[in-house]
């Protein structure tokens, strides 16, 4: 029979033994080696507490007690020991050289064609016109129908449209959203419509098969072409500068009546013309006109009593002018060196 004198003794000394091997575990596998030593199954604490029942039932609690505070110290200096483990750096790393020379930060910016049409958006909103968005995939009664284009418009064949299922398309341009606007709100309505749009276009200088779009629309009583006039010129006055001058180009689209393509003049040469011109001394912008009477109909307003105007512009083409740039795919092939010029 082991004298309970010297178990407590033993007891002590298995502690002292343990923490000093905790303490100097240098990797979780010498930690893990003496958690097995002292608390394993076969472990020197373990051992101890087998011998308990050898002792007097009198002193079996104070045995007992003991064992117990030794193993909750042995557990607490192993969980802290293995969270200062895992926090150490490895030292099968190789040391940092703090000779080398950093490496400059790379600050992301804002994409130049997005900054156009943060700012289009800012202008519109100062005149009364809150910015909406739109699905991308469109039914053909609001990309076409809707707006007095039929399908049997060129415009709805499948070779100049990414048709996804029957009646089911990405739409070809932001103008579906006027019509969703016109069915689910009464005039007045004032609203600018940013977004992608998707055409079977060649990706060239000028084109391009996915792209930003901007929609505008104003509808209310009393609307007229002066109006509508004065609004496109004062955007033009604030985007391009007060000296830029503009001009209206009969055209024809199915959605408005009259139309026209508007123009300012050649931010590279001030209108006397260069090869970004082609010329001619202007830059088409964008396409207008007044909201035709059949797309009222359409939504259910009454032509009689509404009137309205709509545009439609390219961001991309637009920041082309701003900044002469020539050719619309320096916008979307990622090189740095060319977006970094515009943060």
């Amino acid at each position: 029979m082991t004298p309970p004198v010297q178990l407590l003794d033993t007891l002590t000394r298995i502690e002292e033994e343990g923490l000093a091997a905790i303490e100097s575990s240098g990797s979780l596998d010498e930690l893990e080696a003496a958690r097995i030593r002292y608390l394993g199954r076969s472990g020197g604490l373990t051992d101890v507490l087998r011998r308990l029942g050898q002792a007097p039932a009198a002193q079996r609690p104070v045995l007992g007690a003991a064992a117990n505070e030794a193993k909750r110290r042995l557990q607490a200096a192993l969980e802290e020991r293995a969270v200062a483990l895992k926090r150490a750096p490895s030292t099968t790393r190789p040391p940092a050289d703090l000779t080398m020379p950093g490496r400059r930060a790379c600050w992301g910016g804002v994409h130049p064609v997005t900054r156009v049409i943060d700012e289009i958006c800012e202008i519109f909103r100062e005149l009364g016109f809150s910015r909406v968005r739109g699905p991308e995939a469109e039914t053909e009664w609001y990309n076409f129908e809707a707006l007095n284009i039929p399908l049997e418009h060129p415009a709805a064949d499948m070779w100049d449209t990414f048709y996804l299922a029957d009646g089911v398309l990405l739409r070809s341009h932001t103008s579906p959203v006027q019509a969703r606007i016109m069915e689910t709100h009464d005039p007045p309505v004032r609203v600018v419509v940013p977004g992608m749009c998707y055409r079977r276009d060649p990706f060239d200088a000028t084109h391009a098969p996915a792209f930003e779009q901007i929609e505008g629309l104003a509808v209310d009583e009393g609307i007229d072409f002066v109006e509508f006039r004065f609004t496109i010129e004062h955007f033009v006055h604030r985007f391009f500068g007060k000296h830029t001058r503009t001009r209206f180009r009969p055209a024809y689209f199915p959605f408005t009546e009259p139309s026209a393509e508007v123009d300012a003049t050649c931010g590279s040469c001030g209108g006397d013309g260069c090869s970004t011109c082609k010329g001619t001394g202007w830059i088409e912008i964008m396409g207008s006109g007044m909201v035709h009477p059949a797309v009222f109909e359409a939504v259910g307003y009454d032509p009689e009593r509404y009137t309205g105007y709509a545009f439609g512009m390219g961001p991309a083409r637009i920041a082309m002018a701003r900044y002469g740039i020539p050719d619309i795919r320096l916008f979307y092939e990622g090189d740095l060196r060319f977006l970094e010029q515009f943060r």
